[in-house]
């Protein structure tokens, strides 16, 4: 999976959108109350450090079983050190790749989410940079 675009992130808005209090039911339906406890400010919600954060699109499939599909945006924050199992956003030997980093046995992987492909392991002939860990997935439904 291949990084399609890259956006800068720029809060010029407060967005301000009404949050329910209830809870909503993935099973057996509930009765719903329609109050609106306070208005939810999604920058504050999905944005933890505005300066060192940006967004890509994404295309390709190797990253199906995390839940990204071709054409989501990522939400990546640079002020967040990777850890293995983080999803991360790489320039690997020039290219732009979202996998998942992963340590095994003292050896460092970038790991895909698809059986297709390959662990990529990480060794000292590569010119690898982490440019971020993925914090959010935005697809439609």
């Amino acid at each position: 999976m291949h990084v399609k675009e890259v956006w800068g992130f720029c809060r010029r808005t407060d967005l301000k959108i009404p949050l329910f209090t209830a809870r909503i039911s993935a099973g057996f339906p509930s009765p719903a109350d329609d109050f609106i406890d306070k208005a939810l400010d999604l920058n504050e919600f999905l944005i933890e450090h505005p300066s060192a954060t940006f967004f890509v699109r994404v295309e390709g499939t190797s990253m199906i079983g995390a839940g990204i599909h071709p054409g989501d945006v990522l939400i990546v924050d640079r002020a967040k050190e990777p850890a293995p199992g983080s999803i991360v956003i790489a320039v690997l030997d020039g290219e732009f790749t979202v996998k998942r980093f992963q340590v095994k046995n003292g050896r460092s992987f970038l790991a895909a989410e698809n059986t297709d492909f390959a662990p990529i392991e990480l060794t000292g002939d590569m010119t690898v940079e982490v440019w971020g860990v993925v914090t959010y997935v935005i697809h439609k439904a």
